[in-house]
């Protein structure tokens, strides 16, 4: 037995190392195969990204939010991190049965903490593969978030560290037979039961077994290393070690998740300012988007091989759930197996040039597997007729509301990539939805979605009955007002939001707070441009938008809009609220990118705050059952969850009941990623979705924060009362509204009844 044990373990373990070390090599040149970053953006702050990194696994933020997965992960994690030492235990077993770790064998902590961790290891893995086990039944198809991934990976895995953690536990319990452990000890707390149950064995037979264990112990671990050399996308693996710097390597080095901003489309690495980019001489040809697997960074490839296939992502997406063809996971997945699959191509020299050229030799392409050929013949974005890699109704199904990446355990950045190759098909193949092509048509010759004249973006001006004071009309500049209330499109022009518009106005006004807006000739501020996929019209907008804030907060501007730092000239605070989460979430997270530093709060916080301090004070009862929808752009996106809730709590009358998605689990309204402007043909309709959730509560008010949002919600609760699913009474209303309804007095409600009614007439 004990030579057996040997040379199978050995034969094992050299070809388990020799394939994993081969394994390792051909990950790292497959990640290195992406471009690079803009410098210093994925490592600066080393110390800083250390902290999030050790938070992140020691706390372990990201997986605790699923309750008892989380702590099972914990153990399972931990234990394959710290009981390497029972490997080369095991090893000296093969050649001497009773034989122990010099110094820390008997040393009484490292039993303890052997024994804990071993322990616990395998109860957490139990409780896994139970979970795994359980789910794929009882949410059968789309409902369980492991539809898709690839099972016979995941349960390999699972039973291989079920199988070790019961052999360190058995070979802990003959170590105390073949000791002569005759009492319950610390040292073997856990394992003392089979202690007891093996000491009556002879000796022989305790030796025997010792080899048989550690044999099934290293030969399987051994067998996990084989298997896992011989595929190198077997992620749901291979994450165990790539988790580790994807997580280091992530974009916020203090932590926070990568949404708000898009990140700025870059050419090798260099960020493209289209001014410049047709002028530099020399070189390649810069690269729009992403077109192929290698146009991706090597964060981007990174990101697609340390997937862990866990369905988190899948499980929160609001297309998914609404039968579209997108599941992030899926997507990750495939580029995963895209990237592996044709990396022999392109290390050997292989891939294609702006004219579609080949730049590797018939040398250099000679050697290349057939399979990778073929792999590098498929389009990125295609039809499963063209086999192409991502299906274009895949791309479009995006909201980019961010759930993905919120609950991602290993820091995935899904949107971006997802951004990114839009950006290829909407700038060079001008290939997306062509209800899109109208949006950005208004948006190129009105500078808004809806191509409204921008003289009525000051409409509504003459609809309230107090001075509302514009930018180059009634004052020069923002020097003599607080707040520059930054109205945006839907605000200004969108009859729904108008009423917002109206009710934040009129609050400020109460409040005594000084404000003002800008006079018309203000631009959309790029946002649904940006996330279709068109960085020039976004790049466009934002730039003509930053140099008209730079001046109207009192900037001096050279002849090309910039600030010009030696300005004697005193200047406004940079103050802007919002009251669109888009607006608010571009100006404040991606106008710095074009040379616009604000201060930028959402309409919300500034209410919750005036309200704090006296000087909003809600009084009249407001009856009724409210749930409140948390708007991506300003909840996921940006953390603000508190302050509308809080203005919802000091309302009297009100009573508030949660939906089940809400906060970081919240559901799209449908319209982010410039899918208010795309209509949905597959699935269900999304908006549709979340007011099916509202009514499951019976409310008579479900309120929001965001003029997309209000559309949304408002189109499908009006479609529901037609049919019958829903009651006259439901309102949609933004906070602002609730807010001044409960501010007013009923005197001032009918006096301003009777004016309206006067007007009319």
């Amino acid at each position: 037995m004990q030579l057996a044990a040997i040379i199978v373990s050995l034969v094992l373990t050299a070809v388990g190392v020799a394939l994993i070390s081969l394994a390792v090599l051909q990950i790292y040149r497959t990640i290195r195969v992406g471009q690079p970053v803009p410098a210093g953006s994925r490592t600066n702050d080393p110390r800083g990204r250390t902290l999030t990194l050790t938070r992140e696994f020691v706390a372990h933020t990201r997986m605790n939010k699923w309750g008892v997965i989380g702590v099972a992960h914990w153990f399972v994690a931990v234990g394959f991190l710290t009981l390497g030492l029972t490997i080369v235990n095991a090893y000296g077993q093969l050649f001497k049965a009773d034989w122990i770790l010099p110094v820390l064998g008997n040393w009484l902590p490292y039993e303890v903490y052997t024994e804990f961790i071993a322990t616990l290891t395998t109860l957490g893995i139990i409780t896994l593969i139970v979970i795994r086990l359980l789910n794929l039944p009882s949410r059968p198809g789309r409902k369980s978030r492991f539809a898709g991934s690839t099972a016979w990976q995941a349960y390999f895995v699972e039973y291989v560290v079920l199988v070790i953690g019961l052999a360190i536990m058995m070979l802990r319990g003959l170590e105390g037979a073949l000791h002569g452990v005759d009492h319950y000890e610390a040292g073997y707390f856990a394992s003392y039961p089979l202690v007891a149950g093996l000491r009556g064995l002879s000796t022989h037979s305790l030796q025997t077994l010792v080899y048989l264990t550690a044999m099934i112990k290293l030969s399987v671990t051994m067998i996990w290393a084989i298997v896992l050399g011989l595929n190198t996308t077997m992620s749901v693996a291979w994450h165990r070690f790539l988790a580790f710097p994807n997580i280091w390597f992530k974009r916020n080095a203090t932590g926070e998740v990568s949404l708000g901003a898009l990140q700025p489309m870059t050419s090798a690495g260099v960020p493209i300012d289209f001014e410049t980019v047709f002028d530099q001489e020399g070189g390649e040809e810069p690269v729009f988007g992403v077109s192929q697997i290698e146009h991706f960074s090597w964060k981007g490839i990174l990101d697609f091989s340390t997937c862990t296939e866990c369905g988190r992502c899948q499980s929160q997406c609001p297309a998914w759930n609404t039968g579209k063809p997108l599941s992030p996971k899926l997507l990750i997945m495939s580029l995963r197996d895209h990237a592996h699959a044709k990396a022999p191509y392109l290390l050997a020299g292989g891939g294609k040039n702006a004219e579609g050229e080949e730049k590797g030799t018939e040398e250099q392409l000679a050697a290349v597997p057939a399979a990778a050929l073929a792999e590098a013949e498929r389009p990125l974005i295609g039809t499963a007729e063209e086999n192409g890699v991502i299906d274009p109704d895949v791309l479009w199904s995006c909201t980019t509301c961010g759930a993905c990446v919120e609950q991602c355990p290993v820091d995935i950045e899904h949107v971006d990539h997802i951004v990114d190759m839009r950006r290829y098909q909407v700038m060079i193949e001008s290939a997306f939805p062509s209800e899109a092509g109208t949006m950005l048509k208004n948006l190129e010759k009105k500078g808004n979605p809806w191509g409204l004249p921008k003289k009525q973006r000051l409409a509504w001006v003459k609809e309230v009955d107090f001075e509302v004071p514009v930018v180059g009309e009634d004052i020069e500049d923002l020097t003599e007002v607080e707040y520059l209330y930054w109205v945006g499109c839907a605000g200004s022009l969108e009859d729904r939001a108008k009423k917002t518009t109206k009710a934040f106005a009129e609050l400020l006004h109460i409040a005594g707070v000084k404000f003002a807006i800008m006079g018309g000739e203000e631009n959309c501020t790029g946002d649904s441009a940006r996330r279709l996929g068109n960085e020039f019209l976004f790049q466009q907008l934002g730039a003509e938008n930053v140099a008209m804030l730079n001046m109207a907060f009192g900037e001096e501007l050279d002849d090309d809009g910039k600030v010009v730092p030696a300005s004697r000239k005193p200047k406004a605070s940079k103050k802007i609220v919002a009251t669109c989460p888009h607006c608010f979430n571009t100006i404040s997270n991606e106008y710095p990118q074009l040379g616009g530093e604000y201060e930028v709060i959402h309409h919300t916080q500034l209410l919750q705050h005036l309200v704090d301090e006296g000087k909003l004070v809600p009084v009249t009862p407001v009856e009724g059952l409210i749930t409140y929808h948390d708007p991506c752009y300003l909840g996921r996106h940006n953390k603000v969850y508190t302050p509308p809730r809080e203005i919802i709590a000091k309302v009297p009358g009100l009573r508030n009941e949660e939906m089940h998605r809400h906060k970081e689990r919240g559901f799209c309204c449908g319209a982010g990623g410039a899918r208010m402007w795309m209509e949905e043909r597959i699935g269900k309709r999304i908006n549709n979705e979340r007011v099916d959730e509202a009514l499951s509560l019976n409310p008579d008010i479900v309120s929001t924060a965001c003029p997309f949002c209000l559309v949304m919600l408002s189109d499908s609760v009006n479609g529901k009362k037609n049919d019958g699913t829903a009651k006259e009474s439901l309102q949609v209303v933004d906070v602002a509204q609730l807010l001044l309804d409960s501010v007013r007095t009923p005197a001032e409600d009918v006096e301003l009844g009777e004016e309206e009614h006067a007007g009319t007439a």
